[in-house]
């Protein structure tokens, strides 16, 4: 198993900047990627960022040149810089991680962490 413990808690003003950063703890060795995922009220769960074992990474069109994924050397931790915030990046931000072991894919994923962005 996979435990993660987002941390981050943020309240900002549109233009500012935060880092929300997942701590991830148990198999970290069968992560192969991990990412973060938002939820806005109302709405459906999408990803944000991921990163893989390889150190690629994407985004969603929506925060790219805005928000940078980054991972400490083994999946300790992974953090997300998130700039020029704006009010529609209000949200519960969610850490999962992808694990591969013994032919199965799995996923697990923390509490979540709210981010409020004021206008």
């Amino acid at each position: 198993q996979v435990q993660l413990v987002e941390s981050g808690v943020g309240l900002v003003q549109a233009g500012g900047s935060l880092i929300v950063s997942c701590a991830a703890s148990g198999r970290v060795d069968s992560i192969v990627a991990m990412g973060w995922y938002r939820q806005a009220p109302g709405k459906q769960r999408d990803l944000v960022a991921k990163i893989t074992r390889g150190d690629t990474t994407n985004y969603a069109d929506s925060v790219k040149g805005r928000f940078i994924i980054s991972r400490d050397g083994f999946w300790n931790t992974v953090d997300l810089q998130m700039n020029s915030l704006s009010p529609a990046d209000t949200a519960v931000y969610y850490c999962r991680a992808d694990i591969y072991r013994d032919g199965h894919w799995d996923a697990y994923w923390g509490q979540g962490t709210q981010v409020t962005v004021s206008s």
